[in-house]
């Protein structure tokens, strides 16, 4: 295998937007120098460059040391990699940053258009709420700008429980639910919250309810019967937002729901008809989100708190062609409900004045390789050019290793996967690109050895 550091010229070679690869969750923290060069006077420079990185690390440290939250993250949300982290793997309550979760898969799943009545088990939900009651209906749409906007937890649970029926067999009679009913229901939802948040790589996150209010659940993990409780942490829930906006199908209709400044809705009820009218009630929300009008380019964000979790939020910015999601964990109790705020701007000017994009693709031409056994003796190889692009920071180190095989084994067929160029950037494998057998080589049979012989004695 061949393995070598990317030169200081390619590091500068501006690119565009990433193109992702299957490598998306194989993400670090990105900390690393350009490499040093062997000509006259590398003595000097090396030195210099030692120099540099001790004070970038300074600078970083400075930037996490400014955080009040005890757990940060900012992240790179075109690839999930995290560029600057305080205790980010930490495992920890995140009260309403919950709901994110719930919107993005509601609105994946579900319809807008569907009207779920209110059990009594939602219409008990504790504050912040809307007040529902039980019997009353509402359309899902506008249950979503109550979630999000205001961050009512009663919204949360009638979502859960109406598509939560659904998954879990029950009945559709939502308003005649048992409280026993209403939780089958909701855990049903919870736990296609809990496959989302695997599939999209969340490694620590356990959601018990839709709306992020602290609970514990008995469970078989990791083969024994355990308390686990609501927890989540800062490097998955950037991941999630980055989901969010990046990646889902339904990134459009979460970013007009999570922008939307106010929103304004009413019930429904059924008529002698059979059909559905508007009701008596009206309700209107605001979006708390102060993040949307504090740097330009603020995408979409959610606020959260609970006694236990402290404030929390989550929250996402587009700028230059960088695209940069924050969590922030238990930043602050009453009467800091601000922190959370400073904190979120010092992570985003960070990434944007630290972060550029780069291709960082190299590529070059690759030698014959000895076939064993074959009707010819070498094969050609191929690997296809693509651009590999990625946000790069002073302290980033990009190496680029080739597994190439010495010699292959006929029979080998054109396309064959034979080798790979990896991508690693700061030792974590970013991407990869594989190497193929540009055609095919049949084996060497009896027939072919008897046509042989044939063809020379008729020479």
């Amino acid at each position: 295998m061949e393995k070598r550091r990317m030169d200081a010229g390619k590091l500068r070679a501006a690119g565009r937007k990433l193109l992702r690869s299957g490598a998306r969750f194989l993400a670090g923290t990105l900390t690393a120098a350009l490499c040093l060069s062997g000509a006259p006077g590398a003595r000097g420079q090396a030195a210099g460059n030692v120099w540099a990185a001790d004070e970038r690390k300074e600078e970083k440290s400075s930037t996490t040391s400014q955080l009040y939250a005890q757990s940060a993250v900012l992240m790179d949300a075109e690839n999930g990699r995290v560029l600057l982290q305080k205790n980010g793997d930490d495992v920890m309550p995140m009260a309403s940053t919950t709901k994110i979760m719930t919107c993005i898969l509601t609105l994946e799943l579900g319809n807008g258009s569907d009207l779920a009545a209110v059990s009594s088990y939602a219409a008990r939900q504790p504050e912040v709420r809307m007040g529902a009651k039980k019997g009353e209906v509402y359309r899902i749409g506008d249950l979503l700008y109550a979630l999000m906007l205001e961050s009512y937890n009663d919204a949360a649970v009638i979502i859960a429980e109406y598509y939560g029926s659904k998954w879990a067999g029950l009945s559709e009679d939502i308003g005649s639910h048992s409280e026993e009913e209403s939780r089958r229901a909701v855990l049903a939802f919870t736990g296609k919250m809990n496959e989302k948040a695997a599939q999209l790589g969340c490694e620590d996150t356990f959601f018990v309810t839709p709306n992020g209010l602290d609970a514990t659940l008995t469970v078989e993990y990791e083969g024994r019967t355990a308390e686990r409780s609501h927890s989540t942490t800062a490097r998955d829930l950037a991941l999630i937002m980055s989901y969010c906006v990046t990646d889902s199908p339904a990134k459009e209709a979460f970013l007009e729901v999570t922008r939307t400044q106010s929103h304004t809705f009413g019930d429904y009820r059924k008529t002698e008809g059979g059909e559905y009218a508007a009701g008596d009630r009206s309700i209107s929300c605001a979006n708390h989100n102060a993040f949307l009008q504090m740097m330009d380019g603020a995408l979409s964000g959610k606020t959260g708190f609970t006694g236990k979790a402290g404030y929390c939020y989550v929250g996402a910015l587009s700028r230059d062609g960088k695209t940069f999601s924050v969590a922030l964990l238990a930043c602050g109790w009453p009467n800091n409900k601000t922190w959370k705020w400073h904190d979120a701007r010092i992570l985003m000017e960070y990434g944007l004045e630290n972060y550029e994009t780069y291709d960082i693709y190299e590529g070059r031409e690759l030698e014959p390789v000895p076939v064993l056994n074959g009707q010819k003796e070498t094969v050609s190889l191929t690997a296809e050019p693509e651009k590999i692009e990625l946000l790069l920071g002073p302290e980033d180190e990009v190496e680029v290793e080739w597994s190439l095989p010495d010699s292959l084994e006929a029979p080998v067929e054109r396309g064959d996967e034979v080798g790979k160029q990896s991508y690693l950037v700061n030792g974590e494998l970013y991407a990869f690109i594989p190497v193929k057998a540009g055609e095919t080589v049949p084996e060497i049979t009896y027939p072919y050895c008897i046509r042989k012989v044939l063809q020379a004695l008729l020479l």
